[in-house]
């Protein structure tokens, strides 16, 4: 879960250099009405991913009180525009990023080619990691990898898509806390209690046949998994803020 105030945040502006919140650009969506949007065209996408280009500040959703995450228009068209710069493109966050921080300050900016090679010589192309690739790009060590392999927290694989970027890297930086990745057994036991839970509530959907309801299925289990998200960090901010107070 990315750490970030609990208040509203700002949203940066789009590419097409209008803010999310603007009165036309208000947040209104949530992260399962995003998914629902942009799966279709994106079918690797998830909420750990969404949560990873907002961690890279390449998206900055609105935050209500409670801690919700808001999208508006805006942010749905940029992170589109993400989405199909990694996969036509094959394109790094990075110069994503600096492709994007030109357009919203007004520059002229041409959309950027990976490699020199035009949009068309890797069309539909997913962004694929080399173990050195992924390495490199989560600033983690081969062991750190190793372990989370060990740990069933990443699979092992030719090659490592975005999903596994966004979780090496999270555990990068708990590794630099002294967690490690066999403390984290406890979150997988969560984990799977949780799901027990997403599949008692959706088990009348599921029942239904056809493509439509096990779309709608997907969406509202994602959906609950975001609330349960909100829900456990609010928990454990309680339990940081009472044993502070202790100490």
């Amino acid at each position: 879960m990315v750490a970030q105030s609990d208040g509203a945040r700002a949203s940066k502006p789009s590419a097409a250099g209008t803010s999310s919140s603007s009165t036309s650009a208000r947040p209104v969506f949530s992260i399962g009405q995003v998914l629902a949007k942009l799966q279709p065209e994106f079918p690797d996408l998830s909420p750990s991913k969404l949560r990873f280009l907002e961690l890279q500040e390449l998206v900055t959703p609105f935050r209500t009180p409670s801690g919700y995450r808001k999208f508006s228009a805006d942010d749905v068209s940029r992170l589109r525009l993400i989405l199909a710069l990694q996969r036509d493109q094959y394109l790094p966050l990075k110069v994503i990023r600096e492709h994007l921080d030109a357009m919203d300050a007004g520059q002229a900016s041409p959309l950027p080619t990976a490699l020199g090679l035009t949009s068309t010589s890797v069309l539909s192309t997913r962004t694929r990691y080399t173990k050195e690739e992924l390495l490199r790009a989560a600033s983690a060590s081969a062991n750190l990898l190793q372990d989370a392999i060990s740990a069933g927290l990443v699979h092992p694989a030719d090659s490592y898509g975005d999903e596994e970027l966004a979780t090496l890297t999270a555990l990068a930086q708990l590794q630099r806390s002294g967690i490690e990745p066999r403390h984290l057994n406890v979150l997988k036991a969560t984990a799977e209690k949780e799901f027990a839970l997403i599949e008692r509530a959706l088990a009348p959907v599921a029942q239904r046949q056809g493509p439509a309801s096990r779309a709608k299925s997907v969406e509202r289990a994602h959906e609950i998994a975001v609330h349960l998200d909100v829900v456990r960090g609010q928990i454990l901010r309680h339990v940081i803020s009472r044993n502070a107070g202790q100490a």
